[in-house]
């Protein structure tokens, strides 16, 4: 496996997890809008989907997965 691979691996790891804490949050305030807990986790994983870090791992647009992340929960 070359280090590109795994660095490549690495990556898409840490955004699918992301991704899912994202999902949990969501979900956590859409049954429960005052929890603090999810709405901490929520603005810190958003400032992630916006950061160099997350433009670094991916091409991805980090707005563009907030918002289909969003309408996935609403739906």
């Amino acid at each position: 496996m070359s280090d590109i691979t795994i660095y490549e691996n690495l990556a898409n790891a840490i955004i699918l997890q992301a991704v899912k804490d994202y999902r949990m949050a969501l979900k956590s305030l859409k049954a429960n809008p005052r929890n603090r807990t999810a709405q901490a986790d929520k603005a810190e994983i958003e400032r992630f989907f916006r950061s160099q870090w997350y433009s670094a791992l991916t091409s991805v647009d980090g707005e563009m997965l907030i918002r289909s992340l969003q309408k996935e929960v609403d739906a």
